[in-house]
């Protein structure tokens, strides 16, 4: 079993959610975070004021599957999250050791 957890832009979570559940994905977790890469931000202007902005707002997705699924899940997430601008977002695949669902106890695959 692997997480995959995928770092994007907000208004890109829509097409990565039905692109995933078009292909079978069943859940994900989903959280609003802020952060920076090499854009190291951007400045903006209020009222005259020149602000700068170091933390964007993005999407962080995490969905733990089978090995099987990992490889597919990516591509799906690269296709569906990319706009060829800076600040797409980045991917991570961590292996997972165990996954117990707390309701029935069930482990691991049977617990995804």
């Amino acid at each position: 079993m692997k997480m995959i957890t995928a770092v994007i832009k907000p208004f890109k979570l829509d097409d990565v959610r039905e692109a995933l559940s078009d292909v079978g994905v069943q859940g994900m977790t989903v959280t609003e975070v802020k952060g920076f890469g090499r854009q190291k931000g951007h400045t903006e202007i209020y009222r005259d004021a020149e602000y700068a902005v170091d933390f964007l707002p993005k999407v962080k997705v995490e969905i733990v599957l089978s090995d099987e699924q990992v490889e597919r899940a990516v591509e799906i997430i690269v296709e569906s999250a990319r706009s060829g601008k800076i600040g797409d977002g980045k991917i991570f695949v961590l292996p997972v050791e165990e996954v117990i669902r707390i309701r029935t106890g069930e482990l691991n695959d049977s617990a995804i």
